[in-house]
Order: structure tokens, then sequence, then C-alpha cells
């Protein structure tokens, strides 16, 4: 009888020890390999990273090792400037943790880097499109030796290397000192009627004091607020008409 017992006993053990090392093989990740998401990313989320004062992160700022490859993060960015290959990540690291303790949103403008300070912000240009964005950089890789930075699906999305995933690109550091200033504008509402969207326009010139303009675009038509020159007083606009019936109104900015 305590023979049998100890014989269960050490059977359930192997189970248990066998079960924590598939856990543990599995890693922090639920998703085995990466993936698209499936859907894609709206006009909202493809608006460029806006570059704000930042605290960096002080134990993101420490040299570190991965794969036996040692990196010593920059403590300023000021200047830089590479070209490489950038490269994507998605699915298998949305809503885990990054870097420097943010959370990972694949439909965020963010973007990983090996040694630039976090958080910070860069230009990414696809340097077969022309196309460009900028991204908060909030997190570190990747950590392949072919490439120089890890962007968000969106970024990748709108830089439009989505598919092929991969593309060569410049990366330059951008900080409130070399960034231009971009003039500002809110989009408030959109309608296939222009009569109804002019009538609004007109309301809200009044009410908010700021000039508006209507783009049309299959059909519909999208009434704009701005362009307002300063960065704090397009966000105080747009704080009131969230307050005042227009929830989904959103900034944009020009090129």
């Amino acid at each position: 009888m305590t023979q049998r017992v100890n014989f269960l006993l050490i059977a359930l053990f192997s189970v248990l020890l066998a079960a924590c090392s598939s856990s543990s093989q599995q890693g922090r990740y639920a998703m085995e390999h990466d993936a698209a998401p499936l859907r894609k990313p709206t006009e909202l989320e493809m608006q460029d990273a806006i570059v704000t004062a930042v605290v960096k992160s002080a134990s993101a700022s420490r040299p570190y090792e991965v794969r036996g490859k040692r990196y010593t993060p920059m403590l300023d960015e000021t200047g830089y400037a590479e070209e490489g290959i950038a490269s994507w990540y998605g699915r298998k690291f949305h809503n885990y943790h990054t870097s420097n303790g943010e959370v990972y949103d694949m439909f965020a403008m963010t973007a990983a880097h090996k040694t630039l300070p976090l958080p910070s912000f860069a230009r990414v240009t696809n340097l077969d499109n022309g196309k460009s964005v900028i991204v908060r950089v909030n997190d570190r890789g990747p950590f392949h030796d072919d490439r120089i930075i890890d962007l968000s699906y969106s970024a990748a999305y709108k830089l439009g290397y989505y598919r092929q995933g991969t593309a060569r690109v410049k990366v330059e550091a951008v900080t409130l000192a070399n960034s231009a200033p971009r003039l500002s504008y809110i989009q408030v509402a959109a309608g296939s009627t222009l009569a109804n969207v002019e009538a609004l326009a007109f309301q809200l010139r009044q009410q908010y004091h700021v000039p508006t303009n209507i783009v049309e675009k299959d059909g519909i038509y999208r009434l704009r607020l701005g362009p307002i020159k300063d960065a704090a007083e397009a966000q105080a606009v747009l704080e009131k008409l969230k307050q005042n019936q227009f929830q989904n109104a959103f900034l944009l900015y020009s090129e």
C-alpha cells in the first residue's frame, strides 16, 4: 500500500514538473508567433506622436545584455540619425509592458530601439516611398543585428510596409528643440449633406472664435476647426468640444 502511494506521489510530481517546464518554455507571451491585428488602424490611430517634454526612465538608462551582447543606452539623443532596416511588432506583444513600464499598444505610434533614451521621440522615414512618421520610443529591441528599430503596427501601416514586414528607413531623434511647430486642426464631425455641415461650421465659429474648413472625400464632408497655431489652445478647445456633445472630436496636425 505504501509503495502504491509513493508511486502515485512520484507520478503526480512528474506531471506537475512537466507542466511547469512547459509553462516556462512558453514564456511571458500567450502567443508563440507574432501576427498582425484583425483590423487596420483608424485615421486617429495613425496621427504622429506629439513631441513633449519627458522624464527619462532611470532603470531603462542602465547598460543591459541580451543574448550575450551588451548595449549601452544613450543619455542624450540630440543629433542621432541612422539608416537601416525597420520591422514591426503586433498582437503577440499587445497589452504587455514595455521596457520602461508603459503598456504596448500596437495601434499607438510607438517604437522599440536598442539604445535611444526611454521615452524619447524619433522621426522614421521609409526610404523607398518617402513616407514618414513621428513615434514615441518606449521599448527596447529589435534584437537582430540587421535591424535598427521595431515599430508599432500603426506606424508600419502608415509607412506602407506592414505587408512585407521590413523596410529601409532613416531614423532621426526628435526633441522639442528641433521639432518644427505644426498647425493644429480639430476634426469635429462628418456628414453627407453639405448644408448641414456648413450650418454647424457657422455655429462653431461663433461659439469658439476659430476658423473652420470643410474637406470633402468620397462624398463625405468633414468639418475641421483650425488652423490653430498654439497647441495648448487647440487642446483646450478640444476639451470644450468633448464636454459639449462632440465626444468623438480629435486633433489633426499639418505636415
